[in-house]
């Protein structure tokens, strides 16, 4: 990608070094950027559960020993019919310690390989970042909301690649999800576009009837894009052919999502990983995608300017209304014998009218209603026709 360093991998195969893997996230965990591990309450609890499987045994022997004179040679069977349920105990524990102290050094290793990697590359490593203050639809879906293992730049514009994790809870079972993301900020605000991959086998939401935009060309092949009703002339302004093709040379297999001043780039899979053939493929398309971003930075909205002339004037001496962040943007001072042109002959300011700014989605219960509705139609006309049959005759 322009700005970032030539694509070097070495940090992701070279070999381990446990020691300095291990200094590494003890660094990460004093500087603050990983969240203190909660050893004290596994240990407590793997100490306990060792010491009561631990007890029992002892307790049984013990109590075998004193009755020894009773049973006589039985005393032995049972002896080896109570230790052998004890032993496998104890030996899962111990097989269980070493499995955490695994996982713990595997994803030690994979800090500091990232963190080499995003190095080497001219990015910024980030371990971990608990709820994330992104626009997109993952983000806003599920409970212990996560991104972890991001890679930033700056440079030519600010891009994130990253995983994201997500709980949701029904009933009494909790599933986690992931996804691995690109995160692409855009010059302007544009309207909520949604481009759902056709082979991926995932979607981002269930979107209203009358909000999909049928394109040109292949491009339905590959992709089903839905914009707000009303926004079909803009979509086909930012989607025009050379950057249909971009998408489907470089994002077949994402999901894609325009929303504010962002685009996101969604994968059922983790993007941010060890495997260099996985970065390669995700620098390529994001350097793709990045050269055709430019033009979309001269799109306006002509219904923002209408509804900002349609707004009552503030009263004198009133506060001025806060202007958008996106329209936040440094401009010369106007010369003082520069006249003021007539608002109709301005461009309009960055910025999306609020019905642009997001899809509407449809309802679950519509849906689920409907099916249901649908299954008792049928089930009745089934029973119905025997009947109807009978007295045909």
């Amino acid at each position: 990608m322009t700005g970032i360093r030539p694509f070097d991998a070495r940090a992701l195969t070279m070999p381990g070094d446990r020691a300095a893997a291990r200094a590494f996230t003890v660094r990460l965990r004093s500087e603050g950027r990983l969240p203190a591990a909660n050893t004290a309450v596994a240990i407590v609890a793997y100490v306990v559960a060792f010491a009561l499987v631990g007890g029992i045994g002892v307790a049984l022997f013990v109590l075998l020993a004193v009755f020894r004179s009773v049973i006589g040679d039985g005393a032995i069977v049972l002896g080896l019919i109570f230790a052998l349920p004890i032993l496998l105990g104890l030996g899962a524990l111990v097989a269980a310690l070493f499995a955490v102290r695994h996982g713990l050094r595997m994803q030690e290793d994979r800090r500091w390989r990232l963190a080499g990697f995003a190095r080497d590359v001219g990015m910024e490593y980030v371990p971990a970042l608990p709820a994330p203050a992104l626009p997109g639809a993952i983000f806003q879906i599920g409970g212990d909301r996560t991104a972890y293992d991001l890679l930033r730049s700056s440079h030519p514009r600010f891009v994130e690649v990253g995983n994201h994790s997500y709980t949701v809870s029904n009933g009494k079972n909790t599933t986690t999800s992931r996804w691995g993301y690109v995160a692409v900020r855009l010059d302007v605000p544009l309207p909520h576009i949604v481009l759902d991959a056709m082979g991926n086998g995932v979607r981002l939401g269930l979107w209203q009837k009358g909000q999909h935009l049928s394109l040109e060309g292949d491009f339905d092949r590959y992709f089903r894009l839905y914009c707000p009703t009303g926004y079909e002339r803009d979509a086909l302004y930012l989607f025009t052919p050379d950057v249909m093709a971009r998408f489907i040379d470089n994002a077949a297999a994402l999901e894609v999502e325009i929303v504010d001043d962002w685009m996101f780039l969604f994968s059922p899979t983790e993007l941010s990983t060890l495997d260099p053939a996985r970065w390669a493929w995700v620098f390529s398309a994001i350097s793709a995608l990045l050269d055709k971003l430019e033009q979309w930075g001269r799109w306006r909205d002509d219904r923002l300017a209408a509804e900002t002339a349609s707004l009552p004037a503030a009263p004198s001496g009133s506060d001025p209304a806060p202007a958008p962040v996106a329209a936040l943007r440094p401009s010369p001072e106007p010369a003082a014998s520069v006249i003021p042109l007539p608002a109709a002959a301005t461009a309009p300011p960055p910025g999306v009218a609020p019905r642009g700014r997001r899809l509407q989605r449809r309802n679950p219960w519509v849906i689920v209603l409907s099916i249901v509705g649908g299954t008792f139609a049928l089930g009745l006309l089934a029973l119905l026709v025997p009947f109807l049959l009978l007295f045909a005759r």
